[in-house]
């Protein structure tokens, strides 16, 4: 029988709970003055770094909010000046700048940590009126140059990281400026706005469920042209209730003595709201949230410029999550199947891409979670040579342990595994019924969008002033709540000396107190129903979405096709590029027999390990050991050999092949040492499998024939196979 609780246990009880409701009080006025301070910054930021400015967006022919920064390496962090640097782009998605460098262990911090420079672009809380999605493109090209002059030797042009909204606004300048980027790291970002499960990530039915983008419209004439980022953060928040009502204002009541510093740090940046011109969140909601043209090539510039992203030449790292709400992994990758229809496409592109799959961690853990970047920004960072290099395909970093392997960099390896268009369709995704629903949506949008600029619009700007607009935004529910536990509240008077009190008395209840079960079960009670609620509104959510925007009738009615089978907005494709493809395919075949030892030990090495569909961080670092010898050869023009020589064996294997005597040079100790390498790489990787074991038998048939056969002829360098 369970013993009943004593009087003595609701005494304890009692005291604890009273203590720890006044500390939580004195946390949120905390909060509040911690908020008001930070916003008063400025420039507010929440960086562990200290940085110097390296330019002011301010300052450019097309004046921007943005300002780029250079980060001070902590004592502990040796920079190596021939390194690339690094380039972190933080998101304008409703909060502050820094979240890419919040903590020490961050993509900023693993950086560092690999001895790369490292460069921030944050941006202030208001934008320049009358800045434009396309302006911050160009400031941040603009920065990219500049970095790239402060490193005139370094190996490789600048890796860049665009966290969230960043992530998509980095893909559209490498669109256009392919040439001012090395590796692309995508974190978090969607790139596809209506890919989906059915049944999961509701947060995309929310532009058709609101009738579209006029919502966005009218919130940004209420503002008199400046969107609050405010309500951004309302739709992240609105994605979990039981988080955002109970969950994490219990998580701090309930671990009042430890959860402070923590609440508090994370905090100043959530509640540091940002905003956007009005023109500039509309672009947004129209060309990519329900619009979703990004992938499908329907972005144009000022000037008529197609933005393309097939015109991206540096490799593209996406880092997404089975458990991000916000951006699923059907909207970090389905961009691929929009432009790509196989594999050949992509490589015909010459566009490498690997990504990775997080199994659980939520959005912000994505670039706040210490483990996160301990594990897959640090595998990125040190790896990041080997990703430029990788030959053009679809890849997937898989991570493994790293044992006691010397061969690694860090505490993990990274495999490159190769991927077809098939994988990233068994994640899941829309049918071409469900692409013909959100079609619908975005025509309505663009309806009713065209009727409140039309019917509604002028009496709202006429009737909005600026100072109704800051009465407005000081009004906002989010910002409401900060300023309820402030100092303007004479009822928080006496929380300050209370709290004192409580610390010096403090006395936390015990574990096993029957009272604080219950206050755990009445919790677990409050999550539970909160999330029933949660999927309840999702189902409605769902389903009378796609009532109204399935019907066939009202799809006819808007001028959806509801004939063809195929998906509604998908990228053109090039008959000028076909024809490129084909030249390039008969200029890799006249190559063919062209080179000499370097190209025939770099095409022996892939056309051995191409059996095992992988690329090994181990087997990269044998190479990149070797490489350091030959300072004659930069890391480009190591690149862009690889990328010939790979293409050569995707072509023509068997002539490739054929061609690798007359590569070779007639010095046999020449030949057996780069024998000697091949061998060392592979075994760095692992045991070679069957087929690769019989190629490698072919490969030293080649480069060390019997002494009774005769040398074999040199192949000209015209010959075409």
């Amino acid at each position: 029988m369970t013993d009943l609780p004593t009087p003595d246990d609701a005494l304890a009880f009692a005291t604890d709970a009273g203590q720890r409701a006044v500390l939580f009080m004195d946390v949120m006025r905390q909060r509040s003055e911690q908020t008001t301070a930070h916003n008063a910054e400025t420039v507010p930021h929440v960086l562990s770094f200290e940085a110097d400015l390296v330019c002011d967006g301010r300052n450019l022919p097309r004046p921007v909010n943005y300002l780029l920064v250079r980060i001070k390496p902590p004592e502990s962090a040796v920079i190596d000046p021939l390194k690339r640097p690094f380039m972190v782009v933080d998101p304008r998605a409703g909060h502050g700048p820094g979240i890419g460098g919040f903590k020490a262990d961050s993509e900023i911090g693993v950086a560092l940590k690999a001895g790369h420079p490292c460069y921030f672009v944050g941006f202030l809380p208001d934008p320049v009126p009358g800045q434009t999605i396309e302006d911050v493109a160009m400031a941040e090209a603009t920065f990219l140059e500049r970095v790239i002059a402060l490193h005139p030797d370094a190996e490789g042009k600048p890796c860049v990281i665009g966290n969230c909204q960043a992530g998509w606004a980095v893909m559209i300048l490498a669109s256009l400026r392919p040439e001012l980027f090395g590796p692309i790291i995508i974190a978090g970002s969607p790139l596809s706005y209506w890919a989906g499960v059915e049944g999961q990530y509701p947060m995309r039915y929310s532009g058709g469920l609101l009738g579209g983008s006029w919502l966005t419209a009218l919130t940004g004439d209420m503002g008199a042209g400046v969107f609050d980022g405010a309500w951004l953060v309302t739709n992240f928040e609105n994605q979990n209730p039981a988080n955002t009502l109970w969950s994490k204002q219990y998580n701090l009541y309930s671990k009042i003595d430890t959860e402070t510093e923590r609440y508090l740090g994370f905090e100043k940046w959530w509640g540091g709201h940002v905003s956007l011109n009005a023109a500039e969140m509309q672009f947004i909601v129209d060309e990519l949230f329900v619009g979703n043209k990004l992938a499908a090539g329907q972005i144009t510039t000022s000037d008529g410029t197609v933005v393309d992203l097939r015109n991206i030449r540096s490799p593209i790292v996406v880092f997404c999550s089975k458990g991000d709400n916000i951006t699923p992994p059907q909207q970090a990758l389905d961009w691929i199947l929009d432009l790509y229809d196989n594999v050949d496409e992509i490589r015909a592109h010459g566009q490498t891409i690997v990504y990775t799959i997080h199994e659980s961690i939520g959005h912000l853990g994505i670039f706040v979670s210490s483990g996160v970047a301990r594990k897959e920004h640090d595998e990125f960072a040190s790896n990041i040579d080997l990703i430029d290099v990788l030959p053009p395909g679809l890849y997937e970093a898989v991570l493994t342990p790293r044992g006691t392997d010397a061969m690694a960099q860090g505490d993990w390896v990274m495999r490159c595994e190769t991927r077809t268009l098939d994988d990233i369709r068994a994640l899941g995704g829309n049918t071409v019924e469900e692409e013909r629903m959100f079609e619908a949506a975005a025509r309505v949008s663009e309806v009713n969008l065209a009727m409140y600029r039309t019917f509604a619009q002028p009496f709202v700007k006429a009737l909005v002033t600026p100072e109704m607009a800051q009465g407005f935004m000081a009004l906002h529910p989010l910002r409401m709540q900060y300023d309820l536990f402030g100092p303007n509240n004479p009822f928080m008077g006496w929380v300050g000396a209370a709290a004192e009190k409580a610390r010096a008395a403090r006395k936390p209840v015990s574990a096993e107190n029957p009272f604080l079960a219950l206050q755990e079960k009445m919790s677990d009670a409050m999550v539970d129903g909160l999330e029933r609620w949660r999927k309840a509104t999702e189902r409605m959510s769902e389903s009378t979405f796609r009532r109204i925007y399935g019907n066939e009738a009202m799809q006819k009615a808007l001028g959806v096709d509801t004939i063809s089978d195929q998906r509604p907005r998908r990228a053109a494709k090039s008959l000028l590029h076909r024809e490129l493809t084909e030249q390039r395919i008969i200029a890799l075949h006249a190559a063919i027999g062209t080179g000499g030892l370097r190209e025939a030990g770099i095409r022996s090495l892939i056309y051995v390990g191409m059996p095992r569909g992988s690329v090994d961080e181990r087997g990269f670092e044998a190479i990149r050991r070797l490489r350091r010898n030959d300072a004659a050869q930069s890391l480009a023009e190591f690149k862009a050999m690889v990328r010939q020589q790979f293409l050569m064996l995707v072509i023509d294997e068997e002539a490739a092949i054929g061609a690798l005597p007359g590569l070779l040079p007639p010095d046999e100790a020449q030949r057996l040492a780069v024998l000697e390498m091949l061998r060392g790489v592979l075994a760095a990787a692992g045991p070679l499998d069957d087929e690769s074991a019989r190629r490698m038998e072919r490969v030293t048939a080649i480069f060390a024939p019997p002494a009774a056969s005769p040398r074999p002829r040199a192949v000209a360098s015209t010959k075409t196979a």
